[in-house]
């Protein structure tokens, strides 16, 4: 009989464990039902946070920054590098962890300091940048970005606008001639699980404005502003998937950095090295904190299944709540689904002792896959 080798490539579960918790958590779980099972773990992300530190995991070194936060403090922002290879994670930088005491800023967050880290990057020699977007503070069409990376956008007195998309209303002259010279020769990967345009009601301010704190009137604002910001810059790359990635800042790295977007799973899985890994195993598990219907719009579960179908590798997967049924589930080539939930039906408490829950889920999997 085949020796069984387990991959473990699970998301974080977000609130309760981190990518690398989860992996260490599964393997524990596994090896109290198999002693000295084969397992390899592969923390996984799909461009949202967490992506810095899943590619840390794969062997990148860390590095750190100074930068601008959404609402102007300094906040310490980290990178992962390897080689000529950064991972730049935009969140780290102008993501809604760093808006203090949570309090919103939807018409003035800016994504200067994610323009920081990405120079930051470029000074540390990096050649390829994959530029994960998800997580901001932020709906300024990555103007804070490029203003930090030396364009200017000026009103009609030939000064600088405001901060965030509200400053965009008064946008007259957007000058790019002095954007970073290095830029011409990165080769610029925008890594998101959004497909979503610009503006309109499917664009950044529409479905992502409300969880950023902006009410119905600010919306309309923003995506005015953005819509006016994107018809002096280049309405054609408005309509693009991704464009609306992140507040717009896909729309900025698309038009003036010469981005080019990708599934974020499908550019993580590549950089951390998940088909060698995929080759070694005989069964993957895989996972996030909730399996649900957006699970399968090209979040990282989705993608390490397609991937292990396409090889013949069965997948199942762990998860806090699963909000899938099995035919879903078989659609998206995962066996099946170990939820914390049925373990603890109370939330609060499978959120606090998600980690032992999950080993408890782990013994499950070892016991119908393994033994």
């Amino acid at each position: 009989m085949e020796t069984a080798r387990v991959l473990v490539a699970a998301d974080k579960f977000k609130g309760s464990l981190t990518a690398v918790q989860v992996a260490e958590r599964v393997t524990a779980g596994l090896r109290r039902v198999v002693p000295g099972l084969e397992v390899e773990t592969l923390p996984v992300a799909d461009g949202g946070d967490g992506t810095v530190a899943a590619a840390v995991a794969a062997g990148f070194e860390r590095r750190e920054a100074r930068v601008t936060g959404p609402v102007g403090d300094p906040v310490t922002a980290a990178y992962a590098l390897r080689g000529s290879t950064a991972v730049v994670e935009m969140a780290e930088a102008s993501g809604l962890q760093h808006l203090p005491d949570g309090v919103f800023a939807p018409l003035t967050a800016t994504t200067y300091g994610s323009g920081e880290l990405l120079a930051a990057a470029l000074d540390a020699g990096a050649t390829t940048i994959v530029f994960g977007v998800g997580g901001s503070a932020t709906t300024d069409g990555g103007a804070g970005m490029l203003a930090a990376l030396g364009a200017r956008f000026l009103d009609a007195d030939g000064k600088p606008v405001g901060p965030g998309g509200g400053g965009l209303a008064a946008l007259a002259e957007a000058d790019l001639s002095g954007l970073d010279p290095r830029l011409k020769d990165v080769d610029l990967i925008l890594a998101s699980d959004v497909d979503n345009p610009l503006t309109g009601p499917k664009g950044a301010p529409e479905v992502y404005g409300r969880q950023k704190g902006a009410s119905e009137e600010d919306i309309a604002v923003l995506d005015e502003a953005l819509a006016h910001y994107a018809s002096i810059l280049g309405p054609e790359k408005a309509a693009l998937p991704g464009a609306g990635a992140a507040g717009g800042i896909g729309y900025g790295a698309l038009v003036a950095l010469g981005a080019r977007f990708r599934p974020g799973i499908e550019v993580m899985l590549d950089v951390l090295g998940f088909a060698p890994a995929l080759a070694r195993a005989t069964l993957v598990i895989t996972g996030e904190g909730s399996l649900d219907e957006q699970t399968l719009h090209g979040k990282a579960p989705a993608g390490v299944a397609a991937a292990a179908r396409e090889a013949g590798i069965e997948v199942v997967a762990v998860c806090g709540r699963l909000a899938l049924e099995p035919e879903a589930l078989e659609r998206a080539g995962i066996r099946r689904a170990y939820a914390l939930a049925d373990l603890e039906p109370d939330p609060a408490v499978s959120m606090a002792q998600a980690g032992p829950l999950l080993e408890r889920a782990a013994e499950s999997i070892a016991r119908d896959f393994l033994s």
